[in-house]
C-alpha cells in the first residue's frame, strides 16, 4: 500500500507541475503585452505636447461637458478631439457657436484653437469649447474682456439636469394618476 500512495501522490505532484507551468509561461506575454501599450501612447503624448508649451489655455464647461482649449496664434484651424471642427460638429449651428467668441471681437482667422473635450452631448460639448475659447482669448489679449463679457461669453452656464427624485419617474414627471 505504501507503493500505491507514493504513486498516487506523484501523479499528483506532477499534475500540479503540469498545471502551474502553463500559468508561468502566460505571465511573460502578459508583462510584455502591458509593457508595450504604455510606450506607444507615450510617444504620441511627446510628439503633441511641445507644439503646445507656448500655447494659451483655459478650460470651459458646459452642462456635463468640459473642453481643454490650448490657443496660438495661427490662421484660424480649429481641430477638436484630433478631428477638424466641420468633421466633428457637422451640425451648422454647433460651428455658429464655436465661431461666435471670434466674430465677437473680430478675430477670424487670427489664432489656431487645439481642443479636447469629453462628456455630455454635442450641444454641451459645443457650449463648452465656446467658453474655453472665450477665456483663453481673454488671456491672450485683456483689452478682449470687455466685448467677450458684454456678449455673456465668459460666464460658466450652470444650468445642468435636475437629479431623479425619489418617487416620481424623472425629475419632476409623477406617476400617471389611475382613478381606479
Amino acid at each position: 500500500m505504501a507503493a500505491e500512495a507514493k504513486k498516487t501522490t506523484a501523479k499528483k505532484a506532477a499534475t500540479t507541475v503540469k498545471k502551474a507551468a502553463p500559468a508561468v509561461k502566460k505571465a511573460p506575454a502578459a508583462v510584455k503585452k502591458a509593457t508595450t501599450k504604455p510606450a506607444a501612447a507615450k510617444s504620441a503624448v511627446a510628439v503633441s505636447t511641445p507644439k503646445l508649451d507656448k500655447a494659451i489655455y483655459a478650460t470651459g464647461k458646459r452642462k456635463d461637458s468640459v473642453a481643454r482649449v490650448y490657443l496660438m496664434p495661427g490662421k484660424g484651424n480649429i481641430v477638436i478631439n484630433d478631428r477638424p471642427m466641420a468633421e466633428y460638429f457637422r451640425r451648422p449651428v454647433l460651428q455658429m457657436i464655436l465661431n461666435q467668441p471670434f466674430a465677437v471681437t473680430k478675430r477670424e482667422g487670427a489664432y489656431d484653437a487645439f481642443v479636447m473635450v469629453m462628456g455630455g452631448g454635442l450641444s454641451g460639448q459645443a457650449g463648452a469649447v465656446k467658453h474655453g475659447l472665450s477665456k483663453a482669448l481673454e488671456k491672450s489679449e485683456p483689452d478682449l474682456r470687455a466685448a467677450l463679457k458684454a456678449a455673456g461669453f465668459l460666464t460658466r452656464d450652470s444650468r445642468v439636469v435636475e437629479r431623479k427624485h425619489y418617487g416620481f419617474r424623472n425629475a419632476r414627471r409623477s406617476t400617471q394618476f389611475s382613478k381606479r
